[in-house]
């Protein structure tokens, strides 16, 4: 009987915010993770970036600006930084767990690549601020070179585009590391977005949703279930309202009404269910499952969190 496969898209809460925070962080999102593996289950993790991204990228901005002799470092470079490093501590703190409790099985970490439209309506309207702050001229200079810039209370800051993933690279690595029996560690930060000219792949100046790369990345491997982890028990909409809802299992079409209707927060939810909406309903038999880490098992045998059938 083939297994089954299930994606897990880590939220911030998994990683922490530094170096010392996401040793700590990962340790203990390694015992969830095996907690799983442990089921028979084949299992795919990807995960977020953002303080992660933003502390490489700053890094390297303050060093063009101390050193004249370096380079800017492009955003799709910090991404794939961030990516060897989450994936450097999360594969080593998933081995040990596995190890400490007697299963023998290798993890492995993809440096990923997913395929941008360069005709993305985002890239029109960007919305992700990165970056250090600046001065009005070193804006202004950001500005002739055709990036965009959004003036903040300390300062000047670099906007991106948000694209949509239509295709990642790797595939064929991750299902034959899968096919192989490794735990895989794929699509880190959204993936690094790149713009396909013949055969060459061009870097983006953009970020990729991870919610919605984890939901590309399920429906590419078939994925049986798509599974966040995140801070909260489970789906709350209007959450600081008189119409609060939450959600134990719900059908996707009906959560397809509440992201048509734009009502749902756009930095944090509406990604998350919007991605969820659509690997469901891209085929049969599947689920998708947003819960707290914590409770992740539970959450998979339909105990706690929000199921999305």
């Amino acid at each position: 009987m083939e297994k089954k496969k299930v994606v897990i898209a880590l939220g911030g809460n998994a990683l922490g915010k530094d170096v010392e925070e996401q040793k700590e962080a990962v340790a203990k999102t390694a015992k969830v993770i095996v907690d799983l593996a442990q089921q028979g289950l084949d299992i795919i993790v990807t995960h977020g970036n953002g303080p992660q991204v933003g502390m490489i990228q700053n890094a390297m901005d303050n060093l063009v600006v101390t050193h004249e002799n370096y380079k800017q470092v492009p955003l799709p470079t910090s991404v794939a930084m961030s990516q060897g490093y989450i994936g450097y501590d999360l594969q080593n703190a998933i081995r040990t767990e596995l190890l400490n409790r007697g299963i023998y099985k290798t993890v492995s970490t993809i440096i990923t690549q997913v395929k941008v439209d360069p005709f993305d309506r985002a890239f029109n309207n960007p919305t992700k601020v990165i970056g250090r702050y600046m001065t009005k001229e070193e804006a202004e200079a950001e500005e002739a070179k055709g990036n965009y810039v959004v003036e903040e209370e300390k300062g000047y800051r670099r906007i991106i585009a948000a694209p949509k993933p239509m295709d990642i690279y790797e595939i064929d690595a991750v299902r034959a590391l899968l096919d192989a029996g490794q735990v895989v560690i794929a699509a880190g930060g959204g993936g690094i977005p790149v713009l396909e000219q013949r055969t060459v792949l061009k870097g983006a100046s953009a970020i990729i949703e991870k919610d919605y790369v984890a939901a590309r990345l399920a429906e590419l491997i078939d994925a049986d279930t798509l599974l966040f982890l995140t801070e909260g028990d489970k789906l709350v909409i209007n959450a600081d309202n008189d119409n609060r809802k939450e959600f134990d299992t719900v059908k996707a079409d009906e959560l397809k009404q509440y992201v048509n209707k734009n009502n749902l927060g756009e930095i944090t939810t509406l990604p998350k269910v919007d991605a969820a909406v659509g690997f469901v309903l891209a085929g049969e038999g599947r689920k998708a499952v947003i819960a707290n880490l914590e409770k992740a098992k539970e959450a998979l045998a339909g105990k706690t969190g929000t199921t999305i059938i």
